[in-house]
């Protein structure tokens, strides 16, 4: 970023700060999060894997000046990492973002044992006309997705389900018109823009030939509708995702104690259906005086791969490419489950289960509440599976390859 863009900034922000007056505008102090995840990752079985230590920080700042039917949301943050060696990613179900249309993002620092970062992950603006209609504009988080880990229904990033972090979800690009036709009942339109660098051909590396990539640039227009009936919420949307003609279904209800949720999209890709769904129960009971809360989900996604021989080619997709897959394996399977120890102490554990190579990914951890502001969390990652990688297969199994993989996290809010 220029320092003439950043001056420009710098004064739009002391405008809406010290100039708006009380009487037409609101605007509370800024809010802001401060985090900081120590990592340690084992060596994996590849040649010449070795263990890496690296610490992640973030630092974010979050203003929301609302003047009467204007309103607007601006998350400005950092991230700094230290490591002992530079790394593709975590192992641990990372999967590459979207490409979004403005560059918000920037490096001040890209070295092999630091990287620093910052960039707006929300800046919108926002016009009320009536209490019944919202139109905003901008980078902005926005949700479909009705089950709560496996959610093939959600086209606009959703959440890796092995991610331990999820205070904020990433925003996208994108115009959005939001009508309340009664309290239960939303319509919901988003019309977002993309351009992301797809791989043209790819050619192994024993021919010494890199491949080609070219940037390409997509329109996604969705319309969602959603209301409520009896003790169960229902909601469908269609449209154009990245020019390919969708539509999708999304139920959450109850039937007795416990929850149901359920998500399906049928897609039109290269002249032939896809469909994707999910399947979800969760349940909160009482043990010992204390709350136990249960949860399976299971998917089938038509986009993934049913064979670790495709995992090369799935992860040079388009849909991998822009951030549509949460998983590689075309069935898996999600189980969850977390005790309240203590009003403070929480445990947790986490299984994903790739039923085509039979991987799996565990994850136990605790939660602590410091204070009202600031939590501790801590876990490990233990990934189990075939781990023999050869040239012609480079990834044996999702899951085998991850090293173990320890992690600290104190979070503060302000």
């Amino acid at each position: 970023m220029s320092r003439s863009t950043l001056a420009a900034l710098a004064c739009q922000f002391a405008f809406a700060v010290g100039v708006a007056s009380p009487a037409f505008a609101q605007f509370d102090w800024p809010s802001g999060y401060l985090q900081t995840v120590p990592l340690v990752t084992g060596p994996t079985a590849l040649p010449e894997s070795e263990s890496t230590a690296s610490d992640f920080n973030r630092f974010r700042l979050t203003v929301e000046p609302d003047w009467d039917s204007l309103a607007v949301e601006a998350a400005y943050e950092h991230t700094a990492t230290i490591r002992t060696r530079a790394t593709l990613g975590s192992g641990i179900g990372a999967v590459p973002s979207g490409g979004e249309w403005m560059k918000l993002q920037w490096a001040i620092t890209d070295e092999e044992h630091a990287l620093w970062q910052h960039r707006f992950d929300r800046l919108n603006l926002s016009w009320r006309p009536t209490r019944a209609v919202q139109l905003t504009a901008g980078r902005q988080a926005v949700s479909w997705g009705t089950t709560l880990f496996l959610t093939p229904g959600d086209p606009f990033l959703p959440f890796s389900p092995s991610d331990p972090f999820r205070q904020f979800r990433a925003g996208v690009d994108a115009a959005r018109l939001r009508i309340y036709p009664s309290p239960l009942s939303e319509i919901d339109v988003v019309v977002r823009a993309t351009r992301n660098e797809f791989v043209d051909d790819v050619m192994p590396a024993a021919v010494g030939r890199l491949p080609t990539t070219s940037e390409v640039e997509e329109v996604t227009a969705l319309a969602r509708g959603l209301t409520t009936i009896a003790n169960w919420e229902l909601s469908g949307w269609g449209g154009t995702l990245y020019g390919d003609a969708v539509g999708a279904f999304g139920a959450a209800g109850s039937i007795g104690a416990w929850a149901i949720r359920g998500e399906a999209v049928v897609r039109e890709l290269d002249d032939a259906v896809v469909f994707r769904g999910s399947l979800g129960v969760d349940r909160q009971v009482q043990v010992g005086g204390r709350d136990l809360f249960l949860l399976a989900e299971y998917q089938h996604d038509g986009l993934a791969a049913s064979d670790s021989d495709d995992y090369q080619a799935l992860l040079v997709s388009a849909p991998f490419l822009r951030g549509e897959l949460q998983v590689l394996g075309r069935d898996e399977t999600v189980l969850q489950g977390s005790y309240q120890l203590h009003p403070l102490w929480s445990l947790s554990g986490l299984w994903i289960f790739n039923a085509h190579d039979q991987s799996s990914l565990v994850s136990p951890s605790f939660a602590y509440s410091v204070s009202n502001e600031a939590s501790l969390n801590a876990g490990l990652f233990f990934g189990f599976g075939d781990d023999e990688s050869t040239l012609v297969r480079s990834l044996p199994s999702e899951y085998g390859l991850t090293g173990v993989t320890g992690f600290v996290s104190l979070s503060w809010y302000f």
